[in-house]
């Protein structure tokens, strides 16, 4: 992923209001993040751990979207993200839901995918990150594979956000 602005960042958002853009929590290390290594941005908000965003290009435009961590209830068990395929024990996978974009949005609809909590799929798909041992399989496919896999899934969540 090519290094983003706070500027860029904030003028992706589909299912967010202008205002909403601006008041939203941006991570301050920006300069220092391992772009390279990121097949989108993902970050939770400091101030509000039940919001995240995330932002990806697609096409050659920058597409950004709030989202909204579920409460979980129960028992800590393990569960596997949606997209980048890793187990994870308790909490680290979460039910992230996004408002769709335009009136749809307005009107209450939304869409939601069980993913990594802390939107740190691309670390843990190439190593750069671990949720424990046997958090991944070990896979037939190369790395350049999962992260298709992987965007493919990010890509339909914002399809279905967009639509």
């Amino acid at each position: 992923m090519k290094p983003l602005t706070e500027h860029d960042i904030r003028a992706s958002f589909v299912n967010s209001t202008k205002g909403e853009a601006k008041r939203m929590h941006v991570p301050r290390d920006l300069g220092e993040r391992r772009w390279d290594d990121l097949d989108f941005l993902g970050w939770r908000d400091p101030a509000a751990p039940d919001r995240s965003y995330l932002v990806i290009e697609l096409d050659g435009e920058l597409v950004g979207i709030a989202l909204r961590r579920a409460t979980k209830a129960g028992l800590a068990r393990k569960t596997m993200c949606s997209w980048c395929l890793t187990t994870h024990q308790g909490d680290g996978v979460s039910l992230m839901t996004a408002r769709k974009a335009g009136k749809s949005g307005q009107l209450g609809n939304s869409v939601g995918a069980y993913v990594c909590a802390d939107l740190d799929c691309s670390l843990y798909l190439r190593g750069k990150k671990s949720a424990g041992p046997g958090s991944r399989f070990k896979e037939s496919i190369t790395l350049d594979e999962q992260s298709e896999r992987l965007l493919t899934g990010v890509r339909a969540f914002l399809g279905r956000v967009r639509s």
